[in-house]
């Protein structure tokens, strides 16, 4: 019997409620309780949450990198969606040690809400979840907790102080010193140590970097930045180097159909933050002159949705570093096994 396409659409149309429940069980068994760090060997290991901007791009999220340095898993920056992609990404939030922040600009901090609440809700934490950065952060954490505080008292009084502990909920500063000179340290333990890289935002201050080493291996993570001396010195020799990057002959194009739009006040925006970030082009320097083994590039101005047009991203930075560049993208996956010299890259979404 030959099935005509009329007939095979009146099938799937009458079975439709039967099949999309079959699909939902489907995706259901195949993400929930997934822990994509449960067979990571030991070492470093970077995941990127968000590799976007305040500018919108369906395919990214707001700054947002996770670090699992042996057993301790890390977050930097936590923007706008930054939680759902971790969790997507079959990263279990419960296990979040600490979030380090590199400065207070909206992108970087407005998604620490929901991280707070995932990462309570999902593992009935008895203590409020850490979020360290330079002077500034206890006002940031102080703003959340206060917003969030009346939500945290309807999820109590709804599924019971056993769930939903009232002493893990919200979150706790832990603020640190502006390195004096380029870099301090600002954690150790277990082989894991991370440190503070002071880096040029300006306007914005204060504005850090962060390294963060663990058997051998290292990654440095630039934070919002121009041509930074001091990260140069501070990333020397990393495995990795996660530098954010704008692009000044794409955005121009922007910021011209804003313009003739009528949209006046975002043209005069995405010409302002030209002087306050990294072209691709000073990324690859930087990795050169640090002599990094690998560049990743995120905070990805303007919106780069389609990779078939990331060579024009790029534009000359190959000329400027010699080795690997990735133009990172939500759910990219490094890994960087102790012992080792090698990097791995794996897609998870």
């Amino acid at each position: 019997m030959v099935l005509t396409a009329a007939l095979c659409f009146g099938l799937v149309k009458a079975f439709q409620p039967q099949l999309g429940a079959m699909l939902l069980e489907r995706m259901v068994d195949r993400r929930v309780g997934r822990d994509v760090l449960a067979d990571l060997p030991d070492g470093l290991h970077v995941l990127l949450c968000g590799t976007g901007s305040p500018l919108p791009d369906p395919t990214r999220a707001e700054a947002c990198t996770a670090v699992l340095a042996g057993r301790h898993l890390f977050v930097v920056d936590a923007g706008d969606g930054g939680a759902r992609k971790l969790a997507l990404m079959g990263v279990p939030l419960g296990r979040i040690e600490r979030v380090f922040l590199t400065h207070f600009h909206s992108d970087h901090i407005d998604g620490l809400g929901p991280l707070m609440l995932m990462r309570w809700t999902g593992s009935a934490a008895t203590a409020p979840l850490p979020v360290a950065g330079p002077p500034g952060v206890a006002a940031i954490v102080a703003g959340f907790n206060a917003a969030y505080a009346t939500d945290n008292r309807y999820r109590i009084a709804h599924h019971g102080a056993d769930i939903v502990p009232p002493s893990g909920a919200g979150a706790i500063a832990r603020p640190f010193a502006l390195p004096a000179d380029d870099a301090a340290l600002v954690y150790q333990r277990d082989g894991v140590s991370v440190t503070a890289i002071r880096v040029n935002h300006a306007p914005v201050a204060p504005a850090v970097g962060y390294r963060f080493t663990y058997r051998g291996r290292s990654v440095t993570l630039s934070g919002d930045t121009t041509w930074s001396p001091a990260l140069v010195r501070a990333a020397r020799g990393s495995d990795l180097l996660v530098h954010e990057a704008l692009q000044p002959r794409l955005l121009v194009r922007l910021t011209d159909r804003l313009a003739v739009t009528g949209q006046a006040n975002t043209a005069q925006i995405t010409r302002d933050i030209r002087n306050y970030h990294a072209t691709p082009e000073q990324a690859a320097d930087t990795a050169r002159r640090a002599g990094v083994r690998h560049l990743v590039l995120n905070h990805i101005v303007p919106p780069m949705p389609l990779g078939f047009a990331y060579p024009a991203f790029l534009g000359d930075a190959h000329r400027h570093f010699p080795g690997p560049i990735t133009v990172g993208e939500d759910g990219m996956l490094f890994s960087l096994p102790a012992g080792s010299t090698t990097i791995t890259r794996k897609a998870l979404l």
